[in-house]
């Protein structure tokens, strides 16, 4: 009878240790809020163009966005910190890895901590201290007013707090330029008007959780008939802004502005009418592919009137 052949280890089956490692790196990761950080990066890299008025320096190019994504990255890290008691109470952010126990709170805050600062560093070596102090300026004004201020404490938090989003545009036309300009400050008052009309539309739909856990979002005090007039309000003003930049850019720029804005209108409208939650819902996601497309708008406007 022939011997039957010794069993082998599945060695296609990883550890149970490099699964552990896996997981972990995982919940880091997703400390830094990566999908936010892209919509971030667009933003930053379109400014860049239009300030270079075409690619910047490869070094420039690198150092700035991927010190622009540490730094923003770890700005939420420390968020996810900070906010690990009312994430617990939140179905959308109980699953966040310190409010769920996979990461210790001190762990996550060293972590965010060291991430940002290091975004800061990379940018300052391979720019200027201008577009350095920018990005510092952005995270401090997410942690320390939005995060640790406004945001437990009055309806109006993400329209000031929500201004950190708005630096990418800043810090890179600095890292090119090494100054700003008034174009730099509209595009960061385009995302600045942006903000409010873009929360509130998940916040409407939030609205119950951040009553649960007691965070003052405008639909959880004022009601969503309120709500929804302000997000009218502020996408009217945000369609205003986002054609001023036309006097730099020219007609390129202006169609795409007109084309995005006028879509953006509509579903404001329609979400102010029907008051249902698959307007909002709507309205949210249109906006995040709004701004995007409008800076990549800006960026190639930019490109053709070289």
């Amino acid at each position: 009878m022939a011997a039957e052949a010794p069993l082998r280890p599945d060695v296609t089956a990883p550890p149970a240790a490099m699964a552990s490692v896996l997981h972990a790196i995982t919940d880091y990761v997703a400390l830094l809020k990566p999908k936010i950080i892209l919509l971030l990066v667009v933003t930053e890299l379109s400014a860049m163009i239009v300030a270079a008025r075409g690619w910047p320096r490869p070094e420039v190019l690198v150092g700035a966005l991927l010190g622009g994504s540490l730094a923003a990255g770890g700005a939420g890290a420390v968020n996810c910190w900070f906010d690990r008691d009312i994430d617990k109470l939140m179905p959308r952010t109980r699953r966040r890895a310190i409010a769920a126990g996979r990461i210790a709170p001190a762990d996550g805050l060293g972590f965010g901590i060291t991430v940002g600062v290091s975004g800061v560093a990379l940018i300052a070596l391979t720019t200027n201290a201008l577009a350095a102090a920018l990005a510092l300026a952005g995270g401090l004004v997410y942690v320390f007013v939005y995060t640790m201020w406004l945001k437990r404490s009055t309806t109006q938090n993400i329209v000031i707090g929500g201004a950190a989003g708005a630096f990418p545009p800043l810090v890179g036309w600095a890292a090119v330029t090494g100054s700003l300009s008034v174009l730099a400050w509209v595009l960061f008052a385009i995302i600045f008007f942006w903000t409010p009309p873009h929360f509130w539309a998940l916040a409407l739909l939030l609205s119950k959780q951040y009553s649960a856990a007691r965070v003052p979002m405008l639909p959880a005090v004022v009601g969503e008939a309120r709500t929804r007039r302000s997000i009218l309000f502020y996408t009217v003003l945000l369609f205003a802004i986002s054609l001023v930049p036309l006097v730099w850019l020219g007609p390129v720029y202006a169609a795409a502005a007109i084309a995005l804005g006028g879509i953006f209108l509509a579903l404001a409208v329609r979400a102010t009418r029907r008051r249902d939650g698959a307007s909002a819902l709507a309205l949210f996601h249109y906006s995040l592919a709004y701004l995007a497309l409008l800076f990549i708008a800006a960026a190639i406007a930019a490109a053709v009137r070289l």
